[in-house]
């Protein structure tokens, strides 16, 4: 086969050739930016009051923001191992935390994953990162240049402000607690990043390049400086809808499974007077790391390759704020699923909004489509923008959440249908009950609807792999390797 210009470049991957018709230096490049534990109340999201995003929702006005996407696990551990390759936790059994460095020596289906990164580079690709990536950050050395990770949820002070589970009788296991600390922004490690990043964006690169910034603020323990908390008056805060009998109509397994006896309640915050802090501390975080963001897509802007990047911003998972009494991840329900989901760049229309079910496992194939890249067959997830305005496909589209073997959460359309390992059901219509507080899965008039949620449910469900564990609760505890 002859070769018609020095500009084609042919690929073996997958046993397969593939022929690039453009030059290394005419590829886009990705600026990957990852957030732990923001929850859905970015502002142009528009599910909570007074946040102040103004840099997430300049890049949501300038590209397109996915409204109603989630993650494929509400726990870091296994939500960033989708992510990073491509596949469901119920394809991989890594259902809770994992070493980065352990996942591709779990079942012959993990020997063979490609991450992310490492996929991008097999294309030309130079990949580089800081912070939290992965969870651990690059413990997997998938990234050619590695900032590291600085003190991964510090600074703090020598002793808690407000909440330490030992203080109330309660087992460890979390970093919970809020207050304004450090002085400083330059002490926080999410600056850091950012200036890293920065740096990157500054310097002359001779290949296209793929750079990730993983910030950790909204994570727990809520620390910022004072004057990310003068931003919000804590006495005007208001607090998300709860209904203390909200669990009354679910079962006992599943309130087993979600269980998260080392966080507050949120009983425990109204009874305290606590509650409308946390939110100040959340909301806080929330506006120092979207500060963070700024300085790198300025930084982006002010750059040579301004017009050549593509923008990915995602969260790992969302996060309750008293809702379901509780202040934690760690469940099936929307609030902890459901994720900021943004796309900007060469063409892709600005000030879009969707509808269409996305997952974070659509990432990975969306960017390689969007970079001209050949997909791969391994990715359980779509290329979004194939399916943007095709109806049809539109229409059949679902996203599948899990938390541990054969719980899984799916969204599709208006509906939530969560099933539990052991039978019991769940089924919301969000377009009525968006606060998930009527559960109709036992109604006979929604049986049709129940079916055809329950069809959707993942035909793989592998056992836990051993190199996967969590002590959120005696469930994870005592069953999630024994499956």
């Amino acid at each position: 086969m002859m070769i018609r210009n020095a500009l084609k470049y042919v690929f073996v991957c997958f046993g397969l050739l593939f022929s690039m018709e453009i030059s290394a230096q005419e590829k886009p490049n990705v600026l990957f930016i990852a957030i732990d534990d923001l929850n859905d109340w970015s502002g142009c999201q528009q599910n909570f009051p007074n946040v102040q995003t103004p840099n997430i929702d300049r890049l949501a006005s300038s590209g397109i923001l996915f409204n109603n996407a989630h993650c494929q696990a509400p726990l870091c551990g296994p939500s960033r191992a989708s992510i990073m390759t491509g596949l469901l936790p119920s394809t991989t059994g890594i259902y809770a935390m994992i070493d980065d460095d352990k996942i591709k020596e779990c079942n012959e289906t993990t020997n063979e994953v490609i991450f992310l990164p490492d996929y991008f580079e097999q294309f030309g690709y130079k990949t580089m990162g800081i912070g939290k990536l992965f969870h651990l950050g690059d413990k997997a050395k998938c990234f050619q240049e590695y900032g590291g990770v600085y003190e991964m949820f510090g600074p703090k002070p020598q002793k808690r402000f407000k909440y330490d589970p030992a203080w109330f009788g309660k087992p460890s296991g979390t970093s919970t607690d809020w207050g304004a600390y450090p002085v400083y922004d330059s002490l926080m490690p999410d600056d850091k990043y950012a200036n890293w990043a920065i740096e990157r964006l500054k310097q002359k690169h001779d290949q296209p390049f793929f750079l990730a910034v993983g910030f950790i603020r909204p994570h727990v323990p809520w620390y910022v400086p004072q004057k990310w908390f003068d931003l919000f008056s804590v006495d005007q805060m208001k607090t998300p809808p709860f209904d203390p009998d909200d669990m009354n109509d679910i079962s006992e397994f599943a309130k087993q499974v979600m269980d998260v006896p080392p966080m507050p309640t949120t009983e425990w915050a109204i009874e305290n007077n606590y509650w409308q802090e946390i939110v100040q501390a959340y909301l806080a975080c929330m506006a120092f790391t979207d500060y963070q963001v700024g300085r790198v897509l300025d930084a982006l802007e002010n750059s040579e390759y301004k017009n050549n990047t593509i923008i990915v911003l995602w969260s790992d998972h969302g996060y309750h704020l008293g809702e379901k009494n509780r202040f934690a991840k760690h469940s099936l329900w929307r609030r902890a699923t459901h994720v900021p989901l943004i796309f900007a760049g060469p063409g892709i229309k600005v000030s879009q909004k969707s509808e269409i079910p996305a997952g974070l496992i659509d990432i990975y194939p969306t960017l390689a489509g969007l970079c001209k890249l050949p997909p791969n067959p391994k990715n359980e997830g779509v290329d979004l923008f194939s399916i943007l305005h095709d109806p049809v496909k539109a229409a059949q589209k679902c996203v599948i959440t899990t938390y541990g073997f054969k719980n899984h959460s799916v969204y599709w359309d208006d509906w939530h249908y969560i099933h539990y390992k052991d039978g019991s059901e769940e089924l919301y219509n969000l377009k009525n009950d968006s606060n998930e507080w009527e559960n109709i899965a036992s109604k006979d008039e929604y049986s049709e609807i129940k079916l055809k949620m329950k069809q959707k449910l993942p035909e793989v469900n592998l056992s836990n792999v051993p190199q996967s564990s969590y002590n959120i609760n005696e469930y994870f505890r005592e069953n999630l390797n024994d499956l």
